[in-house]
């Protein structure tokens, strides 16, 4: 079966020999087997973080969406994809120790994106 390249943007022979023995050392090897491969797990992620679709929009190629978004949560509180990161680019010989941040996308708390002062300096009255 041929899949779609846009969906598995790394084929099986390429995971295999890349990914999954760094996926696999981060497990026990207790409980049941996956009902989703490895491999759909992985270009599952890489699709939702690519593109920026919500989980529960990820095409059903990949199976269900909370499997998917259940290994990436346990495999991040494990450091997985960090570790598979840093082994990917070394492969590659690649090396990444600066960060682009867009300030429009930067969350702020709610009341820091105000002006000193609150309502009075805006010309409200408060309550009362």
């Amino acid at each position: 079966m041929e899949r779609n390249p846009r969906l598995y943007p790394i084929d099986e022979e390429q995971f295999n020999g890349l990914v999954a023995p760094i996926i696999e050392a981060s497990y026990i090897g207790k409980g049941r087997p996956p009902e989703v491969p490895r491999y759909v797990v992985f270009c599952g992620i890489l699709y939702a973080l690519r593109t920026g679709v919500p989980w529960r929009d990820l095409p059903g190629d990949y199976g269900e969406w909370r499997a998917i978004y259940d290994r990436h949560n346990r495999g991040n509180a494990r450091g997985l994809w960090n570790k598979a990161l840093v082994a990917l680019q070394q492969e590659a010989g690649l090396w990444f120790d600066e960060a682009i941040i867009d300030s429009a996308t930067m969350k702020v708390h709610r009341h820091g994106g105000g002006q000193k002062g609150g309502s009075r300096a805006r010309g409200r009255r408060g309550p009362g």
